[in-house]
C-alpha cells in the first residue's frame, strides 16, 4: 500500500471504497464496518444501480462494494457499464443470493470477487483488501463450488460461444488485447499457478500446495502476467476464465 504525506509525517494510504446497496440498514453497517478500518474509507455511496455508476464515474474509488439486485440498474450491469468507463476498477459482487448463475454473471461482467452480505467481517474485510491488491476473491464455501460451473461458462466464451448479451468471442479479443493463443505459450506449472490464483489463493498458500519456494511462485505469476499480455491478478484470472485456461 502506498505511502502518503501529510503534516510533516507519512501515512498508509486508504483503500477508496465505493458502496452500491440499496437496502439502508445494510449500507449504514458496511459504511461503519468499513471508516473504522484503518486501511480503508467510503469515498461515495448509492441506493441503486444508475446511481452508483454516476458516482464510481465521479469518485473513482479503488474497491467497489456492489449490490446485485437493485433498482433501475441491477449491480451486474452497473458493473459492466462503469467498467466500460473505467477497466482499471476493482469491483466485488456483494449478494443475499449465492446461486451459480450470479457467480457466472459476475464474472462475465467482469467483477474481481464475490462475497456474500452474512459472510463474517473479516471475510468481507479480505474481501476489499484482495481486490485492492489486484486478487480475485470466490472464496466463500458455494461460491468456491459455483467457480467450476464459471469457469466452465469461461470455456465456452473463450471457444466463440454468444454470452447472455449476444456478445461473441471477437468482443473478447478485443478486451484481451488480442492474445488469442496464450495456452500454447504456458508451461505445465504456470497453468498450476494459474488455476490456484483462479481459486483466490495467495504466492504462499500456492507455494505450499505446490510445494515450491514462495519465490518460484512469483517467478511464475510475472511469466503468466507477461504472457497474458495483463497488469495484474486479477485480469490475469478473468481472462483465464473466459479462455477456459483453468478448470
Amino acid at each position: 500500500m502506498g505511502i502518503r504525506s501529510g503534516n510533516g509525517g507519512t501515512a498508509l494510504s486508504k483503500i477508496r471504497v465505493f458502496l452500491a446497496e440499496d437496502q439502508a440498514l445494510v449500507r449504514d453497517g458496511i459504511k461503519y464496518i468499513l471508516n473504522v478500518q484503518e486501511d480503508m474509507e467510503i469515498v461515495g455511496e448509492a441506493p441503486n444501480g444508475q446511481k452508483a455508476v454516476e458516482g464510481i464515474l465521479e469518485t473513482q474509488p479503488d474497491v467497489v462494494l456492489m449490490d446485485i439486485r437493485m433498482p433501475d440498474l441491477d449491480g451486474i450491469a452497473a458493473t459492466r457499464e462503469a467498467l466500460a468507463h473505467n477497466p482499471d476498477l476493482k469491483i466485488v459482487v456483494l449478494t443475499t443470493f449465492n446461486q451459480l448463475n450470479h457467480v457466472i454473471d459476475a464474472i462475465r461482467a467482469g467483477a474481481v470477487g464475490f462475497l456474500l452480505k452474512d459472510a463474517e467481517v473479516s471475510e468481507i474485510l479480505e474481501g476489499v483488501r484482495a481486490a485492492s491488491r489486484g486478487e480475485a476473491f470466490f472464496r466463500t464455501e458455494h461460491a468456491g463450488q459455483a467457480m467450476i460451473t464459471a469457469v466452465k461458462a469461461g470455456r465456452n466464451i473463450g471457444n466463440g460461444s454468444h454470452g447472455e448479451n449476444g456478445e461473441d468471442d471477437e468482443t473478447n479479443e478485443q478486451e484481451d488485447g488480442g492474445n488469442s493463443s496464450p495456452m500454447e505459450s504456458m508451461t505445465e506449472r504456470e497453468l498450476d499457478v494459474l488455476q490456484e490464483m483462479a481459486y483466490g489463493r495467495r504466492n504462499n498458500e500456492i507455494a505450499r500446495k505446490l510445494h515450491v519456494s514462495e519465490g518460484t511462485v512469483k517467478t511464475h505469476v510475472h511469466h503468466i502476467l507477461d504472457k497474458l499480455g495483463v497488469e495484474d491478478r486479477t485480469q490475469a484470472v478473468v481472462l483465464a476464465l473466459r479462455r477456459g485456461l483453468v478448470k
